[in-house]
């Protein structure tokens, strides 16, 4: 064999080999390739929230805590709660109300009167009368309105009885009241005669109102009469809740004067709970 022949042989070997090479290299890059595209389809359908992860975190949402809504919205107008002639009985010859000074009348509200009979050498007597009105709404950190105030009516009744310089102080429930009412009385001591002090705490719902009501002899007059005194409170005080829940009292002297808001419907004959 001639030494050209030779050389034309080793040249058609290396031509294969790199032939060979060559195609041995497609299927890695085809394994490759197929790899790759499975792992984006994976990665692509968790993305769109159909994978295992997006249901776990759906699942470990906790639900916003609720609370339920408080029975009433507003209160009436503090000075219109009580009659003309309740305030003609309570406190004769009394002027219009003062209205207590308030940020937001929807949730505190109050009017006082007062009234000086004046008879001469015989003596005066003196009365004077308030309402005060505290509202308390829902809320979901602190509770329902209606546990908040009967939280507060029990701590209210407390301060009246506990109030500085009370005398032989007494209390007593009230019936046909709002949903609880307590009477207080006592004696007060001032320098300008002694003092018949009747206070009722009641609550109706998510509101407190109090009523105080005290009378006096002045001058040389003899002091008025506690158990006339009380029975007078009370009766302003039903009045009042009246009031507060539309049902009743008020300036229009027992109509319905619906200045309470409640949130039941308006055909319910007494507030719904929960």
């Amino acid at each position: 064999m001639s030494e050209g022949t030779m050389q034309r042989r080793a040249q058609r070997a290396k031509r294969l080999h790199r032939v060979l090479v060559g195609a041995a290299a497609v299927p890695a890059m085809l394994i490759a390739a197929g790899c790759s595209s499975d792992s984006g389809s994976g990665d692509g359908e968790d993305k769109a929230g159909g994978g295992p992860a997006s249901a776990s975190a759906s699942a470990s949402a906790s639900p916003s805590p609720t609370v339920r809504a408080a029975v009433y919205k507003d209160l009436p107008e503090a000075c219109d709660v009580l009659s003309k002639k309740t305030l003609e009985d309570l406190v004769p010859k009394a002027k219009s109300g003062k209205e207590s000074q308030s940020d937001d009348i929807s949730t505190r509200a109050g009017c006082s009167w007062d009234s000086l009979a004046n008879k001469g050498v015989d003596g005066s007597q003196f009365r004077w009368l308030s309402v005060s009105m505290l509202r308390f709404e829902s809320d979901t950190a602190r509770g329902a309105g209606d546990e908040l105030a009967k939280e507060y009516y029990g701590k209210r009744v407390e301060e009246v009885r506990a109030a500085e310089g009370a005398e032989d102080a007494k209390s007593e429930p009230v019936a046909d009241t709002g949903d609880e009412a307590t009477a207080v009385r006592y004696d007060l001591k001032k320098k300008e005669g002694t003092f018949k002090q009747q206070t009722v705490v009641a609550r109706v719902e998510n509101v407190v109102l109090t009523l105080d009501y005290n009378g006096a002899g002045l001058a040389g007059d003899k002091a008025p009469n506690a158990d006339d005194l009380m029975k007078d409170a009370k009766k302003a005080a039903r009045e009042a809740v009246g009031a507060v829940t539309g049902t009743g009292g008020g300036k229009d002297s027992g109509a319905d004067s619906g200045s309470g808001s409640p949130s039941k419907p308006a055909s319910s004959s007494a507030p719904a709970k929960d």
